[in-house]
């Protein structure tokens, strides 16, 4: 493992984990895994007001389903308290943070003084030189930036960004109810935690310089930082609820696969050459920060279901059995786990698993292998339900009560027969047959199917469709 390497995803637990924020966890990982480096999980829980253990639950949650195992952590920052304090009164020893008196509705006041002058609201540092304290009143901690000059960011993706000193405020760094802030403690954390590489969505750029200037009032080296481009909708507006679904774990239960989320999230941003379609071995031996692109990323539903669907045909069919069987009882399939014999499972999945795109149509689709009595289309009855079909159903079905050997190859051999006794196509048996079979018009190889779903289910389906 190597050490020179340190990056952490920080989620703050107001939410469940979004399809931004496991995007960013992703490329920590992978520049971790890539590197041989530490990947930290810490929860930037501060905002006591929004944030819950539920969330916190299925943050982690998420995590696990998409494999982003970390290496440290989960580190709360609200068990940190007393570290963060410390950080201040060292600010404070220094004379590089000082205690502000100014009340929140004496800020508020001059801000709308500001707004109406034409000025951009900023704290006038009007506490700044304070010899005394003021009577009666709660004091906040505030840290000195500097007034002139300028602060370069050299993003690993953007390049270089300038800010100019003058607009930065001197920041509250503890409230006076002795809460941290946000920008303090992401710096004190990424001290503690000797993180090299902040790897973070570009929302966070103007915070940036803002950190710098803590990092350096401390002597600390600044790490190296990368803002990742956003997200998009297809109307182009940023990725929101009003787009569909921006949880992660909503995906698990539409039936996609973990390894096709992380293989389209990674595309988001990142490139490598044309491949669309990645290991996660490919992935942590490719990725590097230079192939990130500057532009903002388009989430289109359609290539992630795409995606899912080559994931599902590449899966063995062993893996698809475990991970459909939630959704067969979700579904109404089955009632419970231990219900179907797996490997018989299997084998119904591999006749299916290249026409479904989620878990959820698999689960649909073996619907007719498993349950003892079907609904049948009545749009495909009508069509193949004529009575000369009828007729050609009850020899077929006499036909296939005298094979003992209930296999494909001598479920064919009793088509071919009936087909040449009546000079009739194996089409004009088989599709009647398919639908009385699995109830539509369209499935794979109707001899597999009829091997799978069994003599007896068989035998009892086309005497319904005869009666």
């Amino acid at each position: 493992m190597n050490a020179a390497v340190r990056v952490r995803f920080a989620p703050s637990p107001t939410g469940h984990l979004h399809i931004g924020g496991a995007r960013t966890a992703l490329f920590n990982w992978l520049f971790a895994r890539h590197h041989g480096g530490v990947f930290v999980l810490r929860i930037e829980d501060t905002d006591t007001s929004r944030s819950t253990d539920e969330y916190i639950e299925a943050i982690i949650k998420g995590m696990e389903w998409l494999g982003l195992d970390w290496d440290e952590g989960p580190f709360r920052q609200t068990a940190r308290f007393d570290i963060y304090r410390n950080y201040v009164d060292k600010l404070l020893e220094a004379g590089k943070a000082y205690y502000c008196y100014c009340t929140p509705e004496e800020l508020e006041q001059r801000r709308k003084e500001a707004l109406a002058q034409g000025r951009t609201p900023k704290y006038d540092n009007r506490c700044r030189n304070l010899k005394e304290p003021v009577p009666g009143r709660a004091a906040a901690v505030r840290f000195m930036m500097p007034q002139e000059g300028r602060t370069a960011v050299n993003d690993l993706i953007k390049g270089t960004i300038e800010f100019e000193n003058s607009v930065l405020e001197d920041m509250i760094i503890l409230r006076s109810d002795g809460t941290p802030t946000y920008n303090f403690v992401v710096v004190v954390d990424d001290i503690d935690m000797k993180i090299t590489h902040v790897i973070r969505g570009d929302d966070h750029v103007n915070n940036t310089p803002k950190q710098i200037h803590i990092y350096k009032a401390f002597g600390w080296d600044v790490p190296q930082f990368a803002h990742l481009p956003m997200i998009l909708g297809a109307d182009k507006a940023r990725l929101s609820k009003r787009h569909g679904a921006t949880s992660v774990m909503a995906y698990k239960d539409m039936g996609y696969l973990p390894g096709a989320l992380v293989n389209y999230l990674v595309r988001l941003g990142w490139a490598h050459g044309d491949q669309e379609v990645f290991t996660r071995e490919d992935l942590v031996s490719y990725f590097s920060l230079e192939n990130v692109g500057e532009s903002a990323s388009v989430f289109n539903p359609e290539k992630l279901l795409w995606l899912n669907s080559q994931y599902i045909n590449a899966s063995s069919p062993e893996d698809l059995a475990r991970q459909v069987v939630p959704f067969l009882i979700s579904e109404g399939v089955i009632t419970a786990e231990g219900q179907l014999d797996m490997q018989w499972l299997s084998r119904a999945i591999v006749s299916l698993k290249e026409r479904s795109r989620t878990l959820i149509e698999l689960a649909h689709s073996l619907r007719y292998y498993i349950l003892d009595d079907i609904e049948v289309d009545p749009k495909a009855a009508a069509k193949f339900f004529k009575p000369e079909n009828l007729t050609t159903l009850s020899e077929l079905k006499d036909l296939l009560a005298d094979i003992a050997d209930f296999t494909a190859p001598q479920i064919e051999k009793a088509f071919m027969s009936l087909a040449e006794k009546r000079q009739l196509k194996l089409g004009d048996i088989a599709q009647p047959a398919r639908v009385a079979i699995t109830g539509t018009a369209a499935s794979p190889g109707i001899f597999e199917v009829m091997e799978i779903v069994g003599k007896e289910k068989v035998l009892k389906r086309l005497k319904k469709a005869i009666g």
